[in-house]
């Protein structure tokens, strides 16, 4: 343990893993945030999605009202 040659590639060794590690870690992180990234888009699609419906919705229901009792609520 004494060797010099032991202490480098101890030190290579160590050096070499703890750029994997960060790499690794860079790359989920990445990973990670471009999938929340596609989520957040779809979810605010669908919202807009359901917004329309509730709109239209909406409108259907004034148009029943409108006919049936004669009310005006706009």
């Amino acid at each position: 343990m004494n060797e010099p040659q032991v202490w480098t590639l101890i030190g290579v060794f160590a050096a070499a893993l703890f750029g994997v590690i960060t790499l690794v870690a860079t790359m989920f992180v990445r990973v990670i945030r471009s999938e929340i990234g596609g989520l957040r888009g779809e979810i605010i699609a669908e919202l807009a999605g359901v917004n329309r419906r509730i709109d239209a919705l909406d409108r259907d229901v004034q148009a029943l009202v409108k006919h049936t009792f004669g009310i005006d609520r706009g």
